[in-house]
C-alpha cells in the first residue's frame, strides 16, 4: 500500500491556509517554526518539476559527515523568482536557511534561501523573496510573457472558502477534508482552470490569425483559443483543459470554454469539476502596457451553486524565461514510499 508524504507541491501551497484541503499539500514533514541554516557542498543537483532537489555534503557538530536532501520549490516557480538552473553546481559550498525534516533533522530540510559561496542569493521557495530584475518594457498586445505574481495566486486560492456550494459540491468538499487522497499533480495533471492560470509562472502567448496559444510552465499545461468562429464539440468529447473559442472586443480577448473532463482538483485543490464545467474569460491589457487584468467568470451546476467570478493581474515579463521542464513523474512521485 503506498503512503502518500505531505511535502508534494510544498514550495505551491506553503502559504494558503485558507483552503480547506490543503493539508496534504502543506510543509507539514518539516518542522516550520524552527528556521535554521546548513552548510555543505553540493553532491547532487536536479533541476525539475514540480521540485527542485539538491544534496550536501556536510559535518554535525559531533563531527560525522551526513548527506542532507533538500527540497526547493519547482524549478517553473522560483525560475521567476531569479533562480537560475545555471547558478549552482555539483561540487559548491552553498549556505541553505530554511526548516529542518520532524522526522529526520539531519538528512531531510525544505530550502527557503540559498547562498553561495560568493554571497550571491539564490530564492529556493515560492514564499522566498524575489531577487528578480525587471525591465521598463511594456506591452502593446497579449502576445509575449507575462507572469502572475503570487499575491494573485493567493489571492484566487482564498476566495475558494466563499463559494456557494451545492449539496454534492458541500460533499466533496467535506470529504476531501476527512480523507486527504494522493492528489493528481503526482500524477502531473494540474489544478484546473482558472486556477492554474494563476501560478506564479511565465506564461508564454503566442497570437496568430485564427488561434491564440496560451503555454503555462505548470504541469505541461498548454491551450488553444480557437478564433474561426467554430463552435464546441459534442459533449461527449472532453479534455483536461476543455475547447476554447474566443473573439476580440478591442485589445481584449474574450474566451469561452466547455467540455471539461472530469479532474479531482478540476475547481480547487479540494474540489472536483463536473462536465458541465463553463468559463468564461477576459484578458485584458492595462492602459500602461505593464500589466494585464485577468478575469472571467466560472460556473459547475453539480458543484457550484453560484458562479464563482474573480479578477487578477498579470505582469508582463518579455525577458523571464519558462523553466522549459515537463513535469517529470518520477519527482512528482519522489514521496510515494512503499
Amino acid at each position: 500500500m503506498k503512503k502518500f508524504s505531505p511535502t508534494l507541491l510544498a514550495c505551491a501551497i506553503t502559504l494558503v491556509s485558507s483552503t480547506s484541503a490543503l493539508a496534504h499539500h502543506s510543509a507539514a514533514a518539516f518542522d516550520t517554526q524552527t528556521e535554521t541554516t546548513i552548510t555543505g557542498t553540493v553532491t547532487q543537483y536536479s533541476f525539475r518539476n514540480p521540485h527542485v532537489y539538491m544534496s550536501l555534503s556536510r559535518t554535525l557538530e559531533d563531527g560525522t559527515t551526513v548527506i542532507t536532501e533538500v527540497e526547493a520549490g519547482a524549478g517553473s516557480v522560483i525560475g521567476p523568482l531569479g533562480f537560475d538552473r545555471d547558478a549552482i553546481k555539483v561540487g559548491d559550498l552553498v549556505n541553505i536557511l530554511g526548516n529542518p525534516s520532524k522526522r529526520n533533522p539531519a538528512t531531510m530540510f525544505l530550502g527557503r534561501e540559498l547562498y553561495t559561496a560568493a554571497g550571491t542569493y539564490l530564492p529556493l521557495n515560492i514564499s522566498s523573496k524575489s531577487s528578480y530584475v525587471e525591465s521598463a518594457e511594456t506591452a502593446t498586445t497579449i502576445a509575449g510573457t507575462w507572469f502572475s505574481p503570487r499575491t494573485s495566486f493567493f489571492a484566487f486560492m482564498g476566495t475558494a472558502r466563499d463559494w456557494k456550494l451545492t449539496e454534492a459540491g458541500t460533499a466533496a468538499l467535506a470529504a476531501a477534508s476527512a480523507n486527504p487522497v494522493p492528489t493528481p499533480q503526482k500524477d502531473c495533471i494540474p489544478i484546473g482552470e482558472p486556477g492554474v492560470m494563476f501560478y506564479p509562472v511565465a506564461n508564454v502567448i503566442d497570437v496568430q490569425a485564427d488561434t491564440v496559444v496560451m503555454h503555462i510552465d505548470w504541469l505541461d499545461s498548454i491551450r488553444t483559443i480557437y478564433l474561426d468562429g467554430r463552435a464546441h464539440p459534442a459533449a461527449t468529447e472532453t479534455s483536461l483543459h476543455g475547447h476554447s473559442t474566443g473573439h476580440w472586443e478591442g485589445t481584449t480577448l474574450v474566451v469561452d470554454t466547455t467540455n471539461f473532463a472530469v479532474n479531482p482538483i478540476g475547481l480547487s485543490t479540494s474540489l472536483p469539476n463536473s462536465t458541465s464545467k463553463h468559463l468564461v474569460e477576459n484578458f485584458a491589457l492595462s492602459a500602461d502596457g505593464k500589466g494585464m487584468v485577468y478575469s472571467g467568470v466560472m460556473e459547475d451546476a453539480q458543484y457550484l451553486a453560484a458562479p464563482v467570478e474573480w479578477t487578477g493581474t498579470w505582469l508582463y515579463r518579455p525577458e523571464m524565461q519558462p523553466s522549459n521542464e515537463t513535469c517529470d513523474l518520477v519527482t512528482a512521485q519522489k514521496f510515494l514510499d512503499d
